[in-house]
């Protein structure tokens, strides 16, 4: 009787007893730092989720005006920013607001516009990509000249600019996942566009053409799964500049408005105090900080996981 080894080439065989002995994708995350960046992004989803039972712990919300925290020049009686037993990272210059609260709650607005722009740009890119790369001819340069417009779109204007048309009623944060999220799909589409192209050349896809399978079959169940990887690695990477991008709109002041709080915005107001109480810049810059860095360590902690390469090394 045939076995495997008979039925399969060499480097089949090899490539497969590859494929059985690599090492679960989940076990590189037990290395340390991959570990450790794993609870910094596990507690920031936590917090976010739970922020008002968190605010809850010291008494505080983040929408409470302290003046009895605050000097005659507004400045945060204390050291550290004011920090005490009632407000443990201290308040905020100006409002006397309790800063753990606004951090809090920040990352709520911040994680909410990354995860969910990322969503949109992976959806619009990968659909793009994916019809690009297996049609091609016109529907391929159609989608090219999209990219090629949409990377050349002076991104931080045209964010501004929104943002002064719409009315101060219109929900900021849809509007910050919106924007970011349609001008964050090219790179994404250009990636999964080369990988279909790839693929869809190959024997086993062409002997399906062959046989009568259907175009919409072919990309569901032969292209799609094979650009999965890519598409998760690629998000879990580009996932912590699109935090960044809302950081950035809000410490502009086109982001989310007050009194809603936010990582950005919180950054952008302690600028103002930097000389009179750096403590205001520390936290919320350090949660931004940790939460991006984390996400990246993690993006590449997968995309090593993932690539064969790295599995024989």
């Amino acid at each position: 009787m045939m076995t495997t080894s008979d039925a399969l080439p060499v480097e089949a065989a090899v490539s497969l007893d590859d494929r059985t002995a690599r090492t679960p994708v989940w076990r590189a995350f037990l290395r340390p730092v991959p570990a450790a960046a794993a609870v910094v992004v596990a507690a920031s989803v936590l917090a976010a989720v739970f922020a008002p039972q968190l605010s809850a712990l010291s008494d505080n919300d983040p929408f409470t005006y302290h003046p009895e925290a605050l000097g005659p020049d507004t400045a945060p009686l204390g050291a550290f920013g004011g920090v005490s037993a009632d407000h443990w990272f201290g308040v905020e210059p100006g409002t006397g607001r309790d800063l753990f609260s606004l951090v809090v709650h920040g990352a709520r607005v911040s994680l909410l516009v990354g995860i969910a722009s990322t969503l949109l740009a992976t959806v619009i890119g990968v659909v793009l990509g994916i019809v690009a790369g297996a049609v091609g001819g016109f529907v391929e340069k159609l989608v090219e000249v999209a990219t090629d417009v949409t990377l050349g779109f002076p991104f931080l204007i045209f964010a501004i600019a929104l943002s002064a048309l719409f009315p101060l009623q219109a929900p900021r944060a849809l509007l910050l996942t919106l924007v970011i999220g349609m001008f964050g799909w090219p790179g994404i589409a250009r990636v999964v566009a080369a990988e279909t192209r790839v693929i869809v050349r190959q024997p086993y896809v062409v002997a399906s053409r062959v046989m009568g399978a259907r175009l919409a079959h072919v990309l569901r169940h032969q292209v799609l799964p094979n650009v999965a990887s890519t598409v998760i690695v690629y998000s879990c990477i580009s996932l912590p500049g699109r935090i960044s991008a809302e950081a950035t709109l809000s410490f502009l002041g086109v982001g989310v408005l007050p009194p809603t709080p936010s990582w950005g915005r919180s950054i952008g107001d302690a600028i103002s105090w930097l000389l009179v109480d750096p403590a205001f810049l520390l936290f919320p810059a350090a949660a931004l900080f940790l939460v991006t860095f984390s996400f990246n360590i993690l993006g590449d902690t997968l995309r090593d996981a993932l690539d064969p390469r790295g599995a024989q090394r």
